[in-house]
């Protein structure tokens, strides 16, 4: 009896365990064929449009636009993987580092570029797999602990020992991980959109609607079919994200360009170009939930209420996590796109984040 109850904890992990894996697998294969019925409809209607594909040579001319800051490279010397950034501001100003989210790149900071060059050297980077960063074959390349490994190693070829750190959507979940994991390395951190990452797994799990909103996170782990499926109709599906009246950029706020999106569409309809990004996603049920999760430096967290990604509750669960000033703003009508959808407010709440004292909590 007493060696039953000694191996009921384990038991009971290894049930949960099992059942959290069928999940994820059972759900991968319901949304897989979502998706497949979604091909065969396009084809039926027109397998020319379904198959069409513009031939983009030459990038838009807004992503060499000198005002956004200066292209850079640096090459890790771990990894030997070559890192593209873009830096704005002088050399020897605190750094601020910007991580995108997906399906996204540096670009997506242009509006945070231009604000805060005055009072920092702003880099925006290209994740690992990501726009022109060199992106490795293999998925198990793509583990969040080599994410993490790559931002401590930016900073060290960048000669900065610390940053104002900010992310949005998946570069929010890098930046969580970054605050937790290497503490001294974060003056503050910025979060845009992605809730502290105990918090998604253990909500996504508790809240159908949440599972419903993250189906992407399962679709992804399908080797191939995720890249092909954003690149027909001529990327149909890309341009869909950005500006449906569903999951794009809100109609309140500043919509992307035709330039803007075309600048998307550039860069991710390179050869491979969606791998990369997709890859992210790949290990990501392998590494969650978090052993170690308390942040202990200040925390704003930034968040569009009508996010069609992410429900809000998750947002206010996050302070519990925050063992230092933690400030929670919820912008109303605002999209998941927050940053490039509100760049004023935001860029406010930011610089008014950046100057105010902040004090640990009790």
């Amino acid at each position: 009896m007493a060696r039953l109850r000694d191996c009921l904890p384990r038991l009971l992990v290894t049930v949960r365990s099992l059942l959290f894996w069928c999940l994820v697998y059972c759900y991968c294969g319901l949304c897989a064929s979502i998706y497949l019925l979604k091909l065969l409809w396009s084809i039926g209607k027109g397998p020319a449009q379904t198959f069409r594909r513009v031939a983009r040579e030459h990038p838009p001319a807004c992503l060499s636009d000198a005002s956004l800051g200066t292209h850079c490279y640096v090459r890790i010397k771990d990894s030997g993987l070559r890192f593209h950034y873009v830096a704005a501001g002088e050399r020897g100003k605190p750094l601020m580092l910007l991580l995108h989210g997906f399906p996204e790149f540096w670009y997506s900071w242009r509006h945070q570029l231009r604000e805060f060059k005055s009072e920092y050297r702003v880099v925006a980077l290209d994740l690992r797999g990501c726009g022109e960063t060199d992106a490795p074959i293999h998925r198990e390349n793509y583990k969040l602990d080599c994410l993490i490994t790559d931002i401590k190693d930016i900073l060290d070829s960048l000669g900065y020992s610390k940053c104002v750190l900010i992310g949005h959507d998946w570069g929010g979940m890098i930046a969580w991980l970054i605050a937790i994991c290497y503490p001294e390395m974060v003056m503050k951190l910025i979060v845009i959109n992605f809730p502290h990452p105990n918090v998604f797994t253990e909500y996504i799990l508790r809240h159908p609607a949440q599972l419903f909103k993250s189906s992407y996170y399962y679709f992804f782990q399908i080797p191939w079919f995720p890249e092909f499926m954003f690149s027909i109709n001529d990327f149909k599906a890309l341009k869909h994200l950005f500006t449906s009246h569903s999951t794009g950029i809100g109609r309140k706020g500043c919509r992307l360009t035709r330039e803007d999106l075309e600048a998307y569409i550039y860069v991710f309809s390179q050869p491979g170009a969606l791998s990369g990004p997709i890859n992210h996603y790949r290990n990501i049920f392998s590494c969650l939930p978090l052993r170690h999760h308390m942040v202990t430096i200040p925390t704003l967290l930034l968040w569009g209420e009508k996010d069609a990604f992410m429900e809000v509750e998750m947002a206010e669960v996050t302070k519990i996590y925050v063992k230092n000033y933690f400030r929670l703003t919820i912008l109303s009508e605002a999209s998941h796109w927050l940053q490039q959808e509100q760049p004023d407010i935001v860029n406010k709440l930011i610089w008014t984040f950046l100057k105010e004292e902040t004090r640990k909590k009790d």
